[in-house]
């Protein structure tokens, strides 16, 4: 059973975003410098203003970067200066973390006066607003992403990221290093971070066990250093799950292999083996036979159902005989 610590909902500051976006989308500030480390994006959704300048502002949510582009200039180029400031008042920017104006057109005067008033930073980028809106917003998916911390090994096999988890001192951190010394890279041992961008769940090492194994009677082991710089990997999105349960715990298991278990997480389900463990099982092996065993089912092969179908056969054969 997963019990994941859950982290506080994440936000990140205007500041922080122009850091980031720049790179991309060439970002500069214009008004309202005074708000750049106070206010907070806490939704990946960019919303172009459109109709609210024109009062229709009931959809106009805070904590989302608004946008204004080539139509709501356009818009605002048809009314007098009276008539763009009271546009502006009446979004209530105060509740707006910050204004993005696209394809390096010229914000209004009236839009930075009030900006630089209650310290609203408003952002020029050269970019159109559809090459600005998918940009931005998937750099404020990843970074706004929910995370979650699991107790368990994360491992990357072949390109597969495997999440190995069971109660403490079931083995989990041995069967790791017997599968680093087979060729296999290790990210994360004990905690292990993990947050959904998109359809896809993504884990990593929190910074401080990072390249880090604690194993009982070592003690805390560098991977990297022992095994080489290939045997560590920063962050891997995860595609299987295995559980390790004690032997005389386990419930009934399929010994056919037919069931197909699923382990949901942050909304999203993946595929799961239960592996029952005791002394004298070699794990490792176990654990790549179902790195594989996940591959060939993927692939469209299912060793159970193949053998009972020329079970089937064979009954059916011998009972027209």
């Amino acid at each position: 059973m997963i019990e994941p610590t859950v982290t506080e909902e994440k936000s990140v500051s205007v500041a922080e975003f122009c850091r980031l976006a720049d790179p991309s989308i060439g970002i500069d500030v214009v008004a309202g410098r005074g708000g750049l480390d106070d206010r907070y994006i806490s939704s990946d959704r960019v919303q172009k203003l459109g109709l609210a300048l024109a009062g229709f502002n009931d959809y106009v949510r805070p904590g989302r970067i608004q946008m204004i582009g080539n139509n709501e200039i356009t818009f605002l180029e048809k009314m007098n200066s009276e008539g763009r400031e009271a546009a502006f008042r009446k979004l209530d920017l105060q509740k707006t973390p910050c204004v993005l104006v696209t394809k390096g057109l010229k914000p209004p005067l009236e839009l930075k006066q009030i900006a630089d008033d209650i310290n609203v930073p408003v952002l020029t980028t050269q970019m159109v607003s559809s090459q600005a809106i998918n940009i931005t917003t998937e750099l404020l998916r990843e970074r706004l992403a929910r995370e979650i911390t699991i107790h368990g090994v994360l491992m990357e096999m072949g390109g597969i990221g495997v999440l190995i988890t069971g109660e403490s001192g079931i083995g989990k951190s041995e069967s790791a290093l017997d599968l680093i010394t087979r060729g296999h890279r290790l990210v994360a041992d004990d905690a292990v971070r993990v947050k959904r961008i998109g359809s896809s769940l993504f884990g990593a090492s929190p910074k401080l066990t990072f390249e880090h194994l604690e194993i009982r009677g070592l003690g805390i082991v560098n991977v990297r250093e022992l095994f080489g710089v290939a045997a560590v990997c920063e962050d891997i999105s995860i595609d299987l799950f295995i559980e390790f349960q004690r032997w005389d715990d386990a419930a009934a298991i399929d010994r056919i292999g037919l069931e197909q278990l699923e382990q949901k997480l942050l909304g999203i389900s993946r595929r799961k083996f239960a592996l029952p463990v005791r002394p004298g099982r070699n794990i490792a092996t176990l654990v790549e036979t179902a790195v594989k065993i996940f591959l060939t089912q993927n692939a469209g092969f299912n060793a159970a159902a193949d053998m009972l179908l020329k079970h089937s056969e064979a009954v059916g054969s011998n009972s027209n005989s």
